[in-house]
């Protein structure tokens, strides 16, 4: 088992039953899971609603964590799985004139700060976005919430020689279609 570190600890404690532990490890975890699940889906409500879900995950299954990887990596994969099942819950929904208003509210909102709204330029943000889901998700890992290969690889379930792999033919389809637009 690799070395035990403070927040390992109080996640096994979590684990063993200790609530204050939990509840410690939720608030801080919240915002960055919150985060996460925004860039992942664009819209603060439906963010609130993917980082309520992972809370619920997280609350559940911590007896199952044993320290085998970092508590931040299992967070980041729960948070990971969460915003895939909510997009491909999202792209089976049939477009209804609610949905395409409230589509509109989330991306017309220019008073509301976006996590993505000081770290990536709007166009390159929806470029990203529309990028095949792989090179989306390797792309907003490493870039977006700073993981290293490794750690994008262990959250995305690939080796970390996919991740470059996708990152490298992210990179060049977006230069092609930024460069297409200028």
């Amino acid at each position: 088992m690799r070395p035990v570190g403070a927040e390992n600890r109080l996640a096994l404690a979590a684990a063993a039953g200790d609530r204050a532990a939990l509840a410690s490890l939720l608030d801080a975890y919240y915002e960055p899971v919150h985060r996460m699940a925004w860039r992942w889906c664009g819209s603060a409500d439906r963010a609130e609603d993917i980082a309520q879900d992972v809370c619920v995950k997280i609350a559940g299954g911590i007896r199952a964590f044993k320290g085998e990887a970092a508590f931040a990596t299992w967070v980041w994969r729960i948070t990971y799985n969460a915003a895939l099942d909510h997009l491909r819950r999202a792209s089976r929904l049939r477009p209804t004139p609610e949905n395409e208003i409230m589509a509109l509210i989330d991306t017309e909102a220019p008073s509301r700060e976006t996590p993505e709204s000081n770290a990536i330029d709007g166009d390159l943000w929806r470029e990203v976005h529309a990028l095949p889901p792989q090179q989306r998700d390797a792309v907003l890992l490493v870039y977006a919430e700073d993981m290293s290969h490794a750690e994008a690889a262990t959250v995305m379930g690939i080796t970390e020689k996919t991740v470059s792999w996708h990152l490298h033919t992210a990179r060049k389809t977006l230069r092609n279609r930024l460069e297409a637009a200028e």
